[in-house]
């Protein structure tokens, strides 16, 4: 068999606490097209007003849940890397991140350099959407065009509502469901609603009323991230066998004052509080690996909220991360990924 390298690729992290280092990330992160969609002139103003105060403040959360060996995501997903070599026998596993180090371009000079010439792109983002796989899958046909690589891509594909993707997510939340709870709640990391708008291949999915997404099929649903959220949470609930009023879904992460799709976790933790739900779990299936959206958005400020709202209890239950069952389905997903590039 030819030799045919592995590339895990997830969003990225700031090199360090300093506000420098976290101001430079999120420069990065911001200024890409893919992630706020305005002109650059504009898109520019934006960024460097956001630029003033915003690096302080991601500074200070990121230092709360900051390891010794440095950022969690980056952490986590060397262990998955790790994990995964040994079952990938087609060639050597690397990792990168979109933002940050190490880069999408090291890792593909790296593979190209050993003489490497097939390589799976694994984009690890079960719910499709440019800020996240498309940019990703861009910046390596950046790479592969300014370099002049002899490389061919197979691309992992969104894996929403693929049964080894959410038989894992069940068996790595087992314990917690076995333990008692009052309410699952599931947290999917939001966007702003134009971004499904501008994807929308009929023009007017988004606007047949708040259940749409829930009933998308065919080229919407291959398009609609909010309408994947719903697959995979719906997917994930029958398969652990919960009563729909056991669980609900929402969307957390927002930035700025643009709209962004509904309903919005931190909503829904006080109503959560308010209608008497006492513990909480709280899963988050658009990220495989725990970073500071799960570990302190949710928590510590999400917990920090529910409480003071009258809950008594939010466990967050952890990422996929290294999960064995994990590990044996990404790789079965990415020996299924069709060739693009």
């Amino acid at each position: 068999m030819a030799t045919q390298a592995l590339l895990l690729v997830n969003l990225g992290s700031p090199a360090s606490t300093e506000v420098a280092d976290v101001r430079r990330y999120l420069n990065q992160f911001l200024m890409d097209p893919h992630v706020v969609d305005l002109p650059w002139p504009l898109r520019r103003l934006l960024v460097s007003l956001i630029l003033v105060r915003r690096p302080a403040q991601s500074a200070h959360a990121y230092a709360s849940i900051w390891w010794p060996e440095g950022s969690p995501l980056i952490a986590l997903s060397r262990q998955l890397q790790e994990a995964v070599a040994p079952h990938w026998t087609q060639g050597p596993v690397e990792l990168a991140m979109r933002y940050g180090e190490p880069s999408i371009e090291r890792a593909l000079l790296r593979l190209a350099g050993q003489g490497i010439t097939r390589v799976t792109f694994a984009p690890l983002y079960p719910q499709f959407a440019d800020s996240t796989t498309t940019t990703a899958i861009e910046e390596a046909r950046r790479v592969i065009a300014a370099h002049r690589l002899d490389l061919q891509l197979s691309v992992l594909q969104p894996f929403y509502d693929e049964p080894e993707y959410l038989e894992a997510l069940v068996e790595s939340a087992r314990p917690y469901l076995e333990e008692g709870f009052d309410h699952l709640l599931l947290s999917f990391h939001g966007l702003p609603e134009r971004h499904l708008h501008k994807r929308d291949p009929r023009g007017d999915h988004c606007l047949k009323g708040a259940d749409c997404c829930q009933r998308a099929e065919g080229d919407v649903l291959a398009s609609c991230y909010r309408a994947q959220c719903f697959r995979s949470a719906e997917g994930f609930a029958e398969r652990a066998g919960l009563r729909p009023e056991q669980w609900s879904m929402a969307f957390q992460s927002r930035l700025g004052r643009a709209k962004w799709i509904e309903p919005y976790t931190e909503a829904r933790l006080d109503a959560l509080a308010q209608q008497g739900v006492r513990k909480l779990l709280v899963m988050c299936p658009a990220f495989v690996a725990d970073c500071i959206e799960t570990l302190e958005e949710i928590g510590e400020r999400g917990r920090e909220q529910f409480i003071a709202a009258g809950g008594e209890d939010l466990q967050l239950v952890p990422c996929l991360n290294g999960h064995p069952d994990w590990v044996r389905a990404l790789v079965t997903l990415c020996r299924r990924a069709p060739v693009q590039l």
